[in-house]
Order: C-alpha cells, then sequence, then structure tokens
C-alpha cells in the first residue's frame, strides 16, 4: 500500500539514476520484498510493457543492497503500472 501512494504520469523521475549515499538501508524484509518486485516487473516489462524498461533496468543494478530511495523509485513505476493499466503492446511487421 505504501508503493502506491501517489498517481504518477511516467514510470521514472528525472532523478531516476541518482543515487542517494546518504539514503537508509532497507531491512532485510523489505529488501527481499523489493528484489521480488522488481522481477515481476522485469518480467511484464519483457513480454508486455515495454515503456518501463529504463526504470526496471535501473532497478535491476539496485537489488544487491537497495535503499529507501530506490523502494520509492519502484513504488513510482508500480504507481505508473496501476494508473495506465491499458496501454497496450503494439507488434509490427
Amino acid at each position: 500500500d505504501e508503493l502506491l501512494k501517489t498517481r504518477a504520469a511516467t514510470p521514472a523521475a528525472n532523478h531516476l539514476f541518482e543515487i542517494n549515499a546518504k539514503a537508509p538501508k532497507l531491512s532485510e524484509e523489505k529488501a527481499e520484498i523489493f528484489h521480488h518486485l522488481v522481477a515481476k516487473l522485469l518480467y511484464l516489462c519483457k513480454r508486455t510493457r515495454p515503456d518501463i524498461i529504463l526504470p526496471v533496468a535501473f532497478l535491476c543494478t539496485r537489488v544487491q543492497k537497495p535503499d529507501e530511495d530506490d523502494f520509492k523509485k519502484l513504488g513510482r513505476c508500480l504507481s505508473y503500472l496501476q494508473n495506465h493499466p491499458d496501454i497496450p503492446l503494439t507488434l509490427e511487421a
């Protein structure tokens, strides 16, 4: 629930690639949830939602030692998906 507090118009903010070295690390339990959700997003972006590939690729680099800032970035991506569920995958030949 805390991840979906806001309504996001884009899957990532301008500060996506900025890493706050002073941000507190996630607890082991929260880090496991972070890893689990990032893995699910990776599957989703490869199969049906290429619009989230950039933030998911970044979040994949942060699963070893995620911090609170990374958790907020994950929340923004999830919020974007919740608010834009009907963006179709278009296949063209």
